[in-house]
Order: C-alpha cells, then structure tokens, then sequence
C-alpha cells in the first residue's frame, strides 16, 4: 500500500510543480506584454508630438487657429447650398 501513496504523492507532486511552473511562465508573459504595450505607448506619444510640432512649424498655424478642427477639414472648398461638392 505504501507504493500506491508514493505514487500519488509523486503524482501530486508532478502536478503541483507543473502548476507553479505554468504560474510563473504566465506572471512573465504578463510583464513582457505589459512592457511591449507601455513602449507602444510611449513611441505613439512620441511620434504624434513630433509629427504635431511638425505640422505647426511647417504652417506656422496652430490648432486652435484653425478653430479646432483638421487642416483637412480647413482646406476643403466649402459645399454650395444646393448639396454640390
């Protein structure tokens, strides 16, 4: 009888330690992709204030001078009132 106990504590064992072990590869998954995102974040942020001073040196114009919206929006030719683009 004291083989079959061995046995089932070897296998409870095993399982235990393939839990932990799967606990920790998931704990690292989680800090690589919480790392990959946050310097997503940061190279976004980075690129947009480039490309926001970019803009505002190459027109001289700001955001707020445009009235808020897109140059865009600003450059197109107004619609006439009969609905023709």
């Amino acid at each position: 009888m004291s083989t079959s106990t061995d046995l089932a504590r070897a296998r409870a064992e095993a399982q235990f330690k393939k839990k932990e072990q799967q606990a920790r590869d998931g704990e690292q998954a989680r800090a690589e992709y919480n790392a990959q995102q946050q310097a997503m974040r940061e190279k976004t942020a980075r690129l947009r204030a480039l490309r926001l001073a970019r803009d505002r040196s190459a027109d001289g114009i700001t955001h707020e001078e445009y009235g808020g919206i897109s140059k865009r929006a600003a450059r197109k030719k107004p619609c006439v009132e009969a609905g023709l683009k």
